[in-house]
């Protein structure tokens, strides 16, 4: 059982800096304390960032574990392990860093007939869960539908939809605030986006120029850099903003489907960037799709 606590704005504030979630974040964690009284077996945590949704999963982790008054403290070793992700009741799995895969779930489906080790919950965390395999994710199934008391699944995405519908339809799903589109991605060092994306609105308005700035082997940070910022254009101008350079290239075009087709193109490279696919190999297919819409 959770302990029962306190949960003051101030002790909010606090806990969402020990575990680096912003500020912006803390209605969510105020959500999820609410949420710990009746805890689901499996939750989703969508919009944000991905280190937000991350920090906030392993807040949730701490809160569900700890044992201190006004829980989670940050501070004692059950705190700290959750933190350092070594903590014996908390599974981590990054689908950002590699693909989540079917044997990984099948011991999870494994682990989950056994009780925690300790008092508290034990939690299986899928970070950027849309990098789960299709046997992976029906593994993941397997596992949700027979789990002994005591464990917890939290699967974190951008959006819910590109999480397995029978996932979403066994979880509970808590959104995230929204990165806000108005704050551009910064500039400078090797994972500065901004060549990368001047060269391709040169090559969507002119057909040129592209093929010879892509050779500089762009970073996966860049290239994630730069898919964020032509979504932040991109919802700027849904809301009726034309000051962006995609907004000029997308407001003349005849067919009114393209906007939705451009996002989806960007939800398939972050895909791709997710299972590790090169990312210079990402922008080419990103360019020369969105050309024959653009130009067409």
């Amino acid at each position: 059982m959770t302990p029962p606590t306190t949960f003051s704005h101030h002790h909010l504030s606090t806990a969402a800096a020990a575990f680096a979630i912003p500020e912006r974040q803390t209605h969510v964690l105020a959500g999820l304390h609410g949420l710990t009284r009746a805890m689901p077996q499996a939750l989703i945590l969508e919009g944000g960032q991905a280190s937000e949704r991350a920090a906030v999963a392993v807040w949730l982790a701490a809160r569900l574990n700890c044992r201190e008054d006004g829980s989670p403290c940050g501070r004692c070793p059950t705190c700290r392990q959750v933190l350092d992700k070594v903590f014996l009741d908390l599974q981590y799995f990054d689908g950002g860093v590699e693909t989540i895969k079917v044997d990984t779930m099948r011991e999870v489906r494994r682990l989950v007939g056994e009780p925690p080790r300790g008092p508290g919950r034990r939690v299986i965390i899928l970070a950027e869960a849309q990098g789960l395999t299709d046997e992976a994710a029906n593994a993941l199934l397997k596992a949700m539908e027979e789990p002994r008391p005591g464990n917890v699944f939290v699967l974190l995405a951008p959006q819910r939809e590109r999480l397995f519908p029978t996932l979403v339809s066994r979880s509970f799903v808590l959104t995230l605030a929204w990165p806000d589109t108005a704050v551009p991605a910064p500039s400078g060092g090797e994972d500065d986006p901004w060549p990368l994306l001047d060269a391709l609105h040169q090559f969507w308005r002119t057909g040129r120029g592209w093929f010879s700035a892509a050779k500089g082997r762009p970073t996966k940070l860049c290239a994630e850099r730069a898919l964020t910022e032509l979504s932040r254009g991109l919802a700027g101008y849904l809301a009726g903003r034309n000051d962006s350079d995609l907004a000029v290239l997308l407001g003349p075009c005849r067919d009114p489907d393209i906007p939705r087709r451009f996002d989806l193109l960007l939800s398939e490279c972050q895909e791709a960037l997710i299972v590790t696919v090169n990312p210079a190999l990402v922008l080419d297919r990103l360019a020369t799709r969105a050309y024959l819409w653009f130009r067409g």
